[in-house]
């Protein structure tokens, strides 16, 4: 199988490792036998979303935000249209934002998001920098990752994270956590989400194969350094949960 992935803005939105998302992506999806071009969204030139099997964005800072959504707007209808039709995507760190309402910053001014979700964010001087480890309704693995925002999200309907146990969630310590849309994934974590969880990555790509109405592998890799980063990981966060 031919599959394009779409990687939005990767020098511009680019904090914490955001492309190896889209590197451990393809690789994966290379190792079960396809053939994966991944075309980069740059700010100003015309890309062509047509035919692409994923959509990414990374995490960046919120003045680099700013600068991505002026862009990204142009893409909204897209996006969306691509998003209800069930193609799969990721929206990493402060790109999950630009897929809300509205984004307010820090100096009050309000910036108007894609709409794909009805959340809106605000942006304070406070920083949440902390791990995560939480669940999710997609798989029985927790989810672990590393957060560090600034923004309060209210609305959400449909959370990636439906409960945490360590973090700060969308709109406050331990509260549910990203957006999740039919086969659409965002969420504020970074590290990059794909990597430090392999169960995620697997979803990702049953995801990929269901949209295009292939059937899967009846093997699929699993990386024994991807699982053992991810075991000890989560150990130590639960560690660190059961002492609270």
């Amino acid at each position: 199988m031919e599959l394009k992935i779409v990687h939005f803005y990767p020098d511009l939105m680019n904090l914490y490792g955001s492309y190896a998302n889209v590197a451990v992506l393809k690789r994966y999806l290379e190792e079960v036998g396809n053939t994966v071009t991944v075309e980069a969204v740059v700010p100003g030139e015309a890309a062509d979303l047509s035919g692409a099997g994923f959509l990414f964005m990374g995490a960046g800072t919120e003045r680099r935000q700013k600068a991505a959504l002026a862009d990204f707007a142009r893409y909204a209808e897209t996006v969306k249209a691509l998003a209800k039709d069930g193609t799969p995507m990721l929206f990493a760190g402060t790109a999950m934002e630009l897929l809300g309402k509205t984004i307010t910053a820090a100096d009050g001014t309000v910036y108007e998001g894609i709409g794909l979700g009805s959340f809106t964010s605000v942006q304070g001087k406070q920083r949440f920098v902390e791990d995560v480890y939480g669940a999710t309704d997609l798989y029985g693995q927790p989810v672990v990752g590393f957060m560090n925002k600034c923004s309060i999200i209210e609305g959400v309907e449909t959370p990636l994270l439906t409960a945490l146990d360590m973090g700060f969630g969308n709109s406050g310590e331990k509260t549910p956590e990203g957006f999740r849309f039919q086969n659409v994934l965002a969420s504020e974590l970074t590290g990059p989400i794909l990597v430090k969880n392999p169960r995620m990555l697997e979803h990702v790509v049953r995801a990929i194969y269901a949209h295009r109405g292939q059937a899967l592998p009846e093997k699929l890799p699993r990386w024994p350094y991807a699982e053992e980063g991810y075991a000890i990981t989560e150990a130590q966060l639960k560690l660190r949960w059961n002492k609270t």
